[in-house]
């Protein structure tokens, strides 16, 4: 997956879909409408689906890179060096 592919889901995961979410809840609550709470529910059900593989593939990204780096003790010591230590 792109990197641009990984933000957008990212994006659509954490943001537009929350924010569609309480859009639909608070006009199906002011309106009226039949079903709201279960379309939000539905809504919301997505999302977090979205979000679940979102996350476990970039853990899997992450555990393949940590795997494929030989230099971890020189990447320790620029990080320790980058946050101020010797």
């Amino acid at each position: 997956m792109s990197d641009r592919t990984y933000n957008f889901l990212k994006w659509f995961a954490l943001i537009a879909i929350p924010a569609f979410n309480t859009f639909i809840l608070t006009l199906g609550k002011i309106w009226g409408f039949p079903y709201y709470a279960e379309i939000g529910a539905t809504v919301a059900a997505v999302g977090l689906l979205i979000a679940a593989l979102i996350g476990s593939s970039s853990a899997a990204y992450y555990n393949d890179v940590d795997e494929d780096d030989e230099d971890d003790e020189d990447w320790d010591e620029d990080q320790s060096q980058l946050m101020g230590g010797e």
